[in-house]
């Protein structure tokens, strides 16, 4: 495993979407365990690969129950309303209101290629529509309800 270079502020790879994997090869594989140790060490909660310069639907969560990587994620249910604080590791020192849904369904790949769903609640569903929209070259500002600078 190794630490990737999150990209930042106007890079314009974060703009752009994201393609899916057609194959869980070793490479997504590698890329997911890399992405988890990257976010591990910046101190994040999740991470999308568009944000570690790789174009691919892939992210990684843990909001401190443990991580989980979904590859070619699709929310297929919201529900809720929830306007809270995020920020960005890609957009440091910035933060900002954004309403997100407070349940959602996900359906996606594991790294093993196997398909799975997986219902997301409060923190853990708002890290998970965050992460989602980068795969969408949308970011959390986008979004903002109020903004706010550290």
């Amino acid at each position: 495993m190794a630490l990737r270079n999150i990209r930042k502020d106007n890079d314009e790879i974060l703009r752009k979407k994201s393609r899916r994997v057609d194959d869980v090869n070793d490479r997504i594989k590698t890329l997911a365990k890399d992405m988890l140790e990257t976010m591990y060490a910046a101190n994040g909660v999740g991470l999308a690969a568009p944000q570690v310069g790789i174009l691919k639907r892939v992210i990684v969560v843990d909001v401190g129950e443990g991580p989980h990587a979904f590859i070619n994620p699709e929310i297929v249910e919201k529900s809720g309303s929830c306007v809270d604080l995020e920020g960005c590791l890609s957009l440091p020192g910035r933060q900002g209101e954004v309403e997100r849904p407070t349940k959602i369904k996900v359906n996606a790949l594991n790294v093993n290629g196997e398909e799975f769903e997986l219902e997301a609640e409060d923190f853990f569903a708002r890290a998970i529509c965050h992460e989602v929209d980068h795969l969408e070259g949308i970011l959390f500002i986008d979004k903002l309800v109020k903004s706010e600078e550290k």
